[in-house]
């Protein structure tokens, strides 16, 4: 049911059961949030988005007040705007006046509404609450006294990722959001995936800074500095430079970095490339012995440190193929280095991933050889960007270079690890090709396509083996999967577990703030990538065949393929 209501002294649209709120925005007019998050149930708690509604004494929370057909509202008359400004003074009030070197200047939304309001003093004074701040992840930062309690970090690491790793503390103006018994975050439940960056609107969350070493490398002649950019960043970091969402930047990204002054540059989609074979290979393997099924992905790790403290039960379940960081960090610092007479430990390897999650992961003591680090750094695309900044790159008006070979030509396959359903989607390209020897004529698997759906499923039949996956994108639907299978369900054997929604195109280490639509288009150009590009398939790409047949299958002693394995172990949190 549609019908008239009046705001600003004109008639808008409006359907029954939405609220004040949303007929606004449907009509585009703007009021400003900070405790409002789409998709979940508003909690009205910030009072940023009041406006007047005639026949109502107090002010009413837009965001949460459903409309009625006799409604006459006012969304900026002087008493909205004096009780918005008050608001936001409140907050002013108990803020640090760090703005010019903080995480957010220019992308707080604080500093967004200040702007707006004509703030332009502290006109309330009072004695700011002394918080410190908690670097003991080694992946974010917490900074509690930049913190102003909107609860969207709460609402987000419950409601939408499962894990609860942080909820509000005390009351009153002690009140804070801390992890459990106000203990470090690393003690924590927290599985580092970083969406609680995406939605903090101040500098209250930010990822670890790995930019410091490697400037300090890249500035010293005795250092080899190696990168490698995930699948997902040459159609994000355009968003960073004002650029379309979704606008591939690939060419531009590679002369960029070959100015900054990497030594070589790499895509992990090469590394996909031989994670999606050697996974579809265990998996064969697996469903012929029928042991450890179903199988789980692990090229997650904020998923795969779930399972370590929380199912470890389901640890041989994982899938023992390092992630593509891992993978491409091993062989830059045994092939890589051995090909070109190069000693590792002066070879610094550099990865740019969509995820603050592989911080945390590089540093794993598996991820560790002989006193040899897979990966020594790891970027945000947010640190990339700043990078580029750094040294005065304009990234729209240089020309398109190469990826460095041997390393840097992926198939298409490679790329769509950055999606959600993209992993599972090209390890049964190759499982397939591996059974019948000769690949699907359909390359595309639909069911598995698709943003804003956590969760799909697919099933085929190759070659007398029926195979079952399951794609799911947050712990959540996790959980209710696990949940079945527990009660007996068994016709999954394969399941693809992201943390972060729509996977790593959404991940925690992307441009903040991360709209819908832009989620779609980043999605679109890796699926267009995927529809035009010649090699779709991660076994006929020549680069990895040649590092098969010229570093893997000539070790007898398979020590080579061995160590782009590992293994995982229970953690012990504090809950």
């Amino acid at each position: 049911m549609v019908f008239d209501i009046e705001v600003n002294n004109k008639k808008i649209k409006a359907r029954k059961g939405e609220t004040i709120l949303s007929a606004l925005n449907r009509n585009g007019i703007k009021v400003p949030t900070l405790c409002f998050m789409e998709d979940l149930q508003p909690t009205g708690a910030c009072r940023i988005c009041v406006v007047e509604v005639e026949g109502r004494e107090d002010l009413v929370p837009s965001c949460s007040q459903i409309v009625e057909e006799w409604m006459k509202i006012k969304t900026h008359s002087p008493r909205v705007i004096k009780a918005r400004r008050t608001i936001v003074e409140l907050l002013l009030s108990n803020h640090p006046d760090d703005c010019l070197y903080c995480e957010r200047n220019g992308n707080c939304e604080l500093q967004k509404l200040s702007i707006e309001l004509n703030i332009l003093e502290r006109r309330i004074p009072g004695n700011k609450n002394v918080l410190k701040a908690d670097r003991s992840s080694s992946s974010l930062i917490r900074d509690p006294k930049k913190c102003i309690l909107c609860g969207r970090c709460v609402r987000v690491c419950e409601e939408i990722v499962g894990v609860t790793a942080i909820d509000f503390v005390k009351k009153g103006n002690e009140c804070s959001i801390e992890p459990s018994f106000n203990r470090p975050i690393n003690l924590s439940s927290c599985i580092n995936c970083g969406q609680c960056i995406m939605v903090c609107p101040t500098g209250a969350l930010y990822e670890k800074d790995h930019l410091p070493e490697l400037l300090e490398s890249l500035n010293n002649p005795d250092k080899h500095v190696v990168i490698q950019y995930s699948p997902t960043v040459s159609v994000t970091l355009a968003e960073e430079f004002n650029l379309k969402a979704g606008k591939d930047i690939n060419g531009m990204l590679n002369s960029a970095l070959r100015k900054i002054g990497f030594n070589k540059i790499f895509e992990s989609s090469f590394s996909a490339d031989i994670n999606a074979i050697e996974v579809a290979s265990e998996l064969i393997e697996r469903l012929k012995t029928g042991t450890n099924l179903p199988m789980f992905s692990s090229c997650c790790p904020s998923w795969v440190k779930y399972v370590e403290q929380t199912h470890p039960d389901l640890i041989p379940n994982l899938s023992r193929c390092k992630s593509p960081q891992q993978i491409m960090g091993t062989l830059i610092k045994n092939y890589y280095a051995k090909t070109n007479a190069i000693n590792p430990e002066d070879i610094y390897s550099v990865s740019v991933m969509p995820c603050v999650a592989k911080k945390f992961e590089a540093q794993r003591d598996e991820m560790t050889s002989k006193g040899i680090t897979d990966v020594d750094a790891v970027l945000t695309t947010r640190e990339l960007a700043k990078l580029i900044r750094l040294y005065g790159i304009d990234i729209l008006n240089i020309e398109s270079e190469l990826a460095d070979n041997p390393l840097g030509t992926r198939s298409s396959a490679g790329k769509l690890y950055g999606v959600s359903g993209g992993v599972t989607e090209s390890i049964i390209r190759s499982f397939i090709s591996k059974l019948n020897e000769h690949e699907p004529v359909n390359y595309k698997i639909t069911e598995l396509r698709g943003v804003n759906k956590n969760r799909k499923e697919f099933k085929l039949k190759v070659s007398n083996i029926e195979l079952g996956v399951a794609v799911v994108s947050d712990m959540i639907n996790a959980e209710k999967l696990l949940i079945e299978i527990a009660n007996g369900r068994n016709d999954i054997h394969f399941i693809e577990v992201m943390a972060c929604p729509d996977g790593c195109i959404n991940g925690g280490g992307q441009p903040i703030p991360a709209k819908k639509e832009d989620i779609k288009l980043r999605m679109k150009a890796i699926y267009d990538i995927d529809e035009k590009d010649s090699i779709k398939f991660s076994h006929k790409n020549p680069l990895v065949n040649e590092i098969y047949q010229n570093y893997f299958e000539k070790d007898k002693s398979n020590e080579n393929l061995n160590s782009i394995y590992t293994n995982f172990n229970k953690r012990d949190i504090l809950l």
